[in-house]
């Protein structure tokens, strides 16, 4: 393998002062490219590729990490996490793990995708803005039109026998146009993620950005009151990555989420389902283990509307006297293991968007929310985001709505769902969910 040799050199070496020792390397590769103007703005190549260690002594783990993954730095990570570990106070026990017994065969790469060449790419950015700005002359400008190409790998190995490795690739494209009538502007936007280069269509971006935009324009604010509410698919995926730490179990430990003592209790409608599954083909991350070497399964996290289980690294199953359900992770080789989901969504229902707006005599649609970093505790539930969307009045959308607030609490809102859509999406950061159905939401606004 690719680092097998600078591996065995670092157990060798690594043996004189640790019980156990593990090495985690990732390498990164992305593409982008912008146009504005028909014109290529932005074409930017970066690579980068690190490497960290974990080694046990007397019970304690140590942790070092370098940029420069050659032998120069042998020395420089053993000695650092030996005295990394040294000064280590926490009294939860952490381990490095042997391996699991089998682990899933999965192909997150494919290789059509990097060998799609360069020209077709640009060409497509190219024709997805041309195409944007010739639907409607209202469409003032491009704000951004640009396509990703994201290549990830990552390989761990350890003095156990651990020896794995897993490659992904994928590709996102967005658009954001500007719509102008008289002083006023309003924006729309598009993104497509992708494994294959041949799905990308771009009049039909372009048509869905410009449209959205359009919608928005004499859009106004909405009398303060409770809304019967549909937040869109992305909406509503956005609300859930914001608040999936209250399922880690780290937190659940620290007393950082309401779910303690809650596994097998309802906490959600009889029909709402969420899970996390690191095989799902539409998701941003597809691999057979996790960031500490375990192999990863599809963990059902709420089964009809019952909590099932939390979502666990090697550390806080211990302390719970449990396995863990594969979701160790590191943010990147730099940071230590910490938790976080692979593709967590929410299970799609049967009716159309459509069909569920027909079931709504007077209400809101919410199409996008800010204030996702701000507005909103993970601890008690509770948010308050900025929005904007559609006043709903006999199942048909009435007018444009902005300048409005809505707010909750994350755990009444789950026992709040009214019917869950089957118009699943994977939002842009890795969280999926069909548009939901809640019975009421309150709405700030004139």
């Amino acid at each position: 393998m690719k680092y097998k040799k600078l591996v065995d050199k670092i157990f060798e070496k690594g043996k004189d002062k640790f019980e156990d020792v593990e090495v985690y390397i990732e390498n990164n590769r992305e593409i982008e490219i912008g146009v504005f103007r028909g014109e290529l703005d932005r074409y930017n190549i970066s690579e980068t590729e690190g490497l960290s260690l974990r080694g046990i002594n007397d019970g304690k783990l140590g942790y070092s990490f370098t940029e420069k993954v050659d032998e120069s730095s042998i020395d420089m990570l053993i000695e650092e996490a030996f005295e990394n570990g040294k000064h280590i106070d926490a009294l939860e026990k952490e381990i490095i793990f042997s391996g699991s017994d089998e682990y899933e065969e999965v192909d997150g790469y494919n290789h059509e995708l990097k060998e799609t060449p360069l020209e077709d790419k640009i060409e497509f950015v190219k024709a997805l803005e041309k195409k944007a700005l010739e639907l409607d002359s209202r469409i003032a400008a491009v704000s951004y039109c640009i396509y990703k190409e994201i290549e990830s790998g990552k390989y761990l190995y350890n003095t156990k026998g651990l020896d794995l490795n897993n490659n992904v690739n994928l590709a996102v494209a967005y658009i954001m146009v500007i719509a102008k009538e008289g002083e006023e502007t309003k924006t729309g936007l598009s993104y497509r993620i992708v494994k294959d280069f041949s799905s990308l269509d771009y009049k039909e971006m372009a048509k869905e950005a410009v449209e959205e935009a359009l919608s928005y324009l004499g859009a106004k604010s909405i009398k303060s009151k409770d809304y019967p509410v549909i937040l869109k698919n992305t909406v509503f995926a956005n609300i859930l990555s914001a608040f999936k730490t209250i399922f880690y179990a780290e937190n659940v430990q620290k007393g950082l989420s309401l779910l303690k003592d809650k596994v097998g209790e309802q906490i959600a409608v009889s029909n709402f389902t969420l899970v996390d599954d690191p095989f799902n083909e539409d998701g941003l991350v597809i691999s057979t283990f996790d960031d500490e070497g375990t192999a990863t399964k599809c963990n059902t996290i709420i089964e009809d509307g019952l909590l099932k289980t939390y979502l666990y690294n090697w550390k806080s199953a211990l302390k719970d006297g449990v396995g863990s359900t594969g979701n160790g992770y590191r943010s990147s080789y730099k940071s230590p293991v910490s938790t976080s989901t692979s593709n967590l969504y929410v299970k799609k229902g049967d009716k159309s968007l459509a069909q569920m707006l027909k079931n709504m005599d007077k209400g809101l649609m919410i199409t996008d929310v800010q204030g996702l970093h701000s507005g909103l505790d993970p601890v008690s539930g509770d948010y308050s985001l900025s929005a904007h969307g559609y006043e709903i009045e006999n199942g048909e959308i009435k007018r444009p709505v902005n300048q409005i607030t809505i707010a909750g609490n994350i755990f009444e809102t789950l026992m709040e769902i009214e019917d869950i859509g089957n118009d699943f999406r994977f939002s842009i950061d890795g969280v999926g969910s069909p548009s939901i159905m809640i019975k009421k939401l309150a709405v700030s606004g004139e």
